[in-house]
């Protein structure tokens, strides 16, 4: 699973603008990372594995980070060989934050490393949320790979300019209200974001925007 919410038009060394939470920013470089290696559940760390790939003609790189696989790790130890959480962003990010963090030892100076932030890096409201999802396995006797690719941008909502992050946070959230309030969840305990139905969450009036499709005619205005 490779995800980032990146600037549209990068200015910068790090080729990168706040969207949102520099401490959740923070946390993603430094906090180990869970991942599952040959079906067993780890703790792998932060900024490492770098790889790059290629998205309608756009070079990103992607690296390590922690948080974003949520519970999955944990329903699915043993069930699959691989499982990793990667961030996306323009090449050349991670080799600048490792050196921040490593050489100048702002990972144990997380407020000046915030302040630094903060004050370098202007926010935008012109971003793009890169999901790209790629998955193999046996399928009908055959050795398969099947890919989610997608780009949500900012857009006007109800009349109000959002930001890529903001559209896909709120949709996210909202989504799930709704497939509760129509009995589509498990009405007590805890929910794990992997037992919500992609296709119930696709159609629903929120969730369309996670759909690659509804995507596109959004980007063609």
């Amino acid at each position: 699973m490779r995800v980032g919410a990146l600037p549209q038009y990068p200015s910068n060394a790090l080729n990168y603008n706040l969207t949102w939470s520099t401490d959740g920013l923070i946390n993603e470089y430094i906090e180990p990372c869970e991942a599952i290696v040959e079906g067993k559940l780890i703790s792998v760390p932060a900024m490492e594995e770098r790889e790059e790939f290629s998205l309608d003609g756009v070079t990103y790189e992607a690296f390590n980070t922690s948080g974003g696989l949520g519970t999955l790790a944990k329903t699915l130890e043993g069930k699959v060989r691989t499982m990793n959480y990667r961030t996306i962003r323009y090449p050349g990010h991670q080799a600048i934050v490792k050196a921040l963090l490593n050489d100048f030892n702002l990972k144990n100076r997380r407020d000046v490393l915030k302040d630094l932030f903060e004050n370098a890096l202007p926010a935008t409201m012109q971003d793009v949320v890169v999901i790209f999802v790629t998955v193999c396995g046996v399928k009908d006797g055959r050795f398969l790979q099947e890919t989610y690719a997608n780009k949500v941008y900012a857009g006007v909502v109800g009349g109000r300019l959002m930001s890529a992050i903001q559209i896909t946070t709120a949709a996210g959230i909202c989504t799930v209200l709704d497939l509760l309030a129509d009995g589509k969840l498990p009405q007590k305990g805890f929910v794990r974001q992997e037992e919500v139905s992609l296709p119930d969450f696709l159609a629903n009036r929120f969730g369309r925007v996670y759909d690659p499709e509804v995507a596109k005619l959004a980007k063609a205005g």
